[in-house]
């Protein structure tokens, strides 16, 4: 029996606000040197499977360079091996992806050339450790036509999943794409997905005919279900995270700080492989110190880090403290610069004696108050920071604004937006 993974790897990810603005989704870096797509890559190796077709869209250049020819992850093989697959126009019915099922119906083809007998499909966003054989596994001796990945949630997030009922055999009875009705329960979807082959390629092209837009969530699975297909739950019980939204992504980098974290990137025998950077090692100064804290490669610390999480290549000027954020590659910190309770993307220059993420965390952004609620502030790729600029919470700045694009008292309040100048 052969499997092919089909990889869903074109997000926006909207909700991270600047931090997916010239990336998709899946290629933002996570816990210092690793990107969310290199999780679920990983499983896909580690499970053995070979032949992996990961379907890019949106602001695909940072996540194509990255991936490559999957050498880091041992598919760079002639024969399957991974293989990026973007949406193209031509004399047929190619157009832009439009849903999750319209990318996998798009690329029929790919799955057929490979002959397989059961797809796997998966999201590029999300992080977990999952032994995809176990699940195929089930799914076989069911003799589903499809198995659907799923954990119990807490009921207050519910909503932003597919929530499903099943019935005392495990088989899903009922399916509601992200309800605002609690009474739907708590047990969702994980986006994780087991097609037998000749079901799959049947449902999309019957489908099609009815839905522009054709998604999993929306169409597909309610369809199967309408039909009497046998589509079967899959209850997993490891650790998975959703790090769609600018506090989860802060809070689930951080908890890997800490002695007991749940996701363990330390496991010799279920290692996650990224793309390395060529870089020296970790350098601390005379005055450096570091407590509770993920440093990558290349890094240079001669202020405080403390709970924290630095990328390759961040630079700490001696007298800057860095404390409950995320700082991603080739920032630079400095002097006296003291930075807490934020998210900063690549290439930054916060500038000397700068005070960054202090203030009221009950004040929301004023341009996106359902994204930046939580207490976190967000500095996009390529930001100068001015000397001497305060920034308070919930505050987002534009990807590569200038010293300029801020106001002369070099003060942004809680809840405020810096713009880059048009």
């Amino acid at each position: 029996m052969k499997t092919v993974a089909m990889l869903l790897a074109g997000g926006e990810g909207s909700r991270l606000t600047v931090l997916s603005e010239q990336r998709a989704k899946p290629a933002v870096p996570f816990a210092g040197k690793f990107r969310i797509i290199d999780f679920t890559l990983s499983n896909c190796v580690h499970s053995g499977i070979g032949t992996v077709g990961v379907l890019t869209q949106y602001r695909p250049h940072s996540l194509n360079e990255h991936i490559g020819i999957g050498k880091p992850w041992g598919l760079d093989r002639s024969r399957g091996g991974v293989r990026l697959l973007p949406p193209y126009h031509g004399r047929g019915h190619q157009r832009w992806f439009a849903g999750t099922a319209d990318a996998i119906y798009q690329n029929l083809g790919f799955i057929s050339d490979h002959r397989a007998d059961s797809v796997l499909i998966l999201s590029g966003d999300h992080i977990y450790k999952m032994d995809y054989r176990e699940m195929i596994r089930a799914h076989e001796e069911r003799g589903a036509d499809l198995t659907v990945a799923v954990m119990e949630v807490p009921i207050e997030e519910a909503y932003r999943f597919g929530i499903m009922k099943v019935d005392e055999d495990g088989r899903i009875v009922e399916f509601a794409e992200k309800p605002k009705d609690q009474s739907k329960g708590n047990l969702a979807s994980l986006g994780i997905y087991v097609f037998s082959a000749s079901v799959l390629d049947r449902v999309l092209r019957r489908e099609n005919e009815n839905h522009t837009d054709l998604d999993f969530g929306k169409h597909v699975i309610p369809s199967m279900l309408a039909d009497g297909s046998r589509v079967i739950s899959y209850r997993f019980s490891g650790y998975w995270v959703d790090v769609g939204t600018v506090d989860s992504y802060l809070n689930t980098n951080l908890e890997l700080v800490g002695n007991r974290a749940a996701l363990d990137l330390y496991d010799e025998k279920w290692p996650i492989l990224t793309q390395s950077e060529e870089r020296p090692a970790v350098k601390i100064g005379p005055q450096g110190k570091v407590t509770d804290a993920l440093v990558s490669n290349g890094c240079v610390v001669k202020g405080l880090v403390k709970n924290s999480v630095l990328s390759p290549g961040v630079y700490v000027s001696p007298g800057a403290i860095i404390e409950n954020s995320v700082v991603m590659n080739d920032v630079w910190v400095g002097p006296g610069a003291h930075i807490n309770n934020m998210v900063i993307d690549k290439q930054v220059r916060v500038g000397p004696g700068c005070v960054l993420g202090q203030g009221d965390p009950a004040v929301p952004n004023e341009k996106m108050p359902d994204k930046l609620s939580a207490g976190i502030s967000v500095i996009g790729k390529g930001a100068i920071i001015p000397p001497g600029c305060k920034i308070g919470l919930n505050v987002l700045v534009d990807s590569e604004v200038e010293e300029s694009d801020f106001n002369e008292e070099l003060v942004v309040a809680d809840g405020q937006t810096v713009e880059r100048a048009k």
